[in-house]
């Protein structure tokens, strides 16, 4: 009995030691050395087109595209999830599911207490859609208006700053696309959002007879960033590649296709 037993303590030893070796092989292949390979899972609000915008069910835009330029380049997988605004917002800050944010995140002041950034990668401003005829000529004519914005985004800032945090007329909602849809319903005057989308609306929507305007002088530029939590390693590994991205081309081509037209990268750059 001894014998037996030894036996069979010899081979359960040894299938023991096999399947550790088999899993450590398994492992090796899939990462780099003995490590496994990271996947990057990078939260986004799907609702800016033409940055980032559902195409049935697959998730499309020029930050789509630029982020797969600087992941290659960076040598790192990823994914992009659509969660919305709020849960992107709240998710990146605990940095556990998602540890990006990509959706045209204005670089603020007040952001960067909350989240670290990347260096920026897009130039934007706010830009107000009315509907042809109005009255409306720039920023402060909004004043007294019934005025749509996505709430939590920097035009919600600029028209709180205009009209008064509290204003009942300044109409908050979860998404750009639901604002816009207001404007169209007659539900308020004008909407606020980035030059990108709101261009993009006036586009798509001809027959809608809206017209937007650039108001310079109390809209100033805004950069966009990847959004991270606070200490995020990501950063250090991420702003050389998106570098490179600005540098070597790829970013024109990218920006050319979705604008049609040159990207002022000398602006980004300086703005690092």
């Amino acid at each position: 009995m001894k014998s037996t037993k030894k036996w069979m303590m010899s081979g359960l030893m040894a299938l023991i030691v096999l399947a550790m070796v088999g899993c450590g092989s398994n492992k090796e292949t899939a990462g780099s050395g003995n490590a496994a390979v990271e996947k990057i899972m990078f939260a986004s609000d799907a609702s800016y087109a033409p940055m980032e915008y559902m195409d049935t069910d697959t998730i499309k835009g020029f930050d789509i595209d630029f982020i797969k330029a600087v992941m290659e380049e960076a040598g790192m997988d990823y994914e992009v999830t659509n969660t919305g605004w709020d849960t992107m917002l709240s998710s990146v800050k605990q940095g556990t599911e998602y540890q990006a944010g990509l959706s045209s995140v204005s670089i603020t002041d007040e952001r960067k207490e909350t989240y670290d950034y990347s260096i920026p990668y897009f130039e934007s401003t706010n830009m107000i859609m009315v509907k042809e005829g109005s009255d409306i000529k720039n920023a402060l004519d909004l004043k007294d208006k019934i005025v749509a914005v996505q709430g939590a985004t920097t035009a919600d800032d600029l028209m709180s700053g205009i009209m008064g945090v509290d204003n009942g007329n300044l109409k908050r909602f979860d998404s750009n696309a639901v604002a816009l849809m207001e404007l169209n319903a007659g539900g308020a005057d004008a909407v606020v959002a980035d030059i990108a989308i709101v261009r993009e609306y006036i586009k798509n929507n001809p027959d809608q007879k809206f017209t937007g305007i650039v108001d310079k002088e109390n809209f100033g530029s805004e950069y966009y960033g990847i959004l991270y939590p606070k200490g995020s390693e990501l950063k250090a590994k991420l702003d050389p590649a998106i570098k490179t991205v600005l540098e070597n081309g790829k970013y024109a081509e990218i920006y050319k296709t979705w604008f049609g037209e040159e990207p002022n990268t000398d602006n980004l750059l300086n703005a690092q």
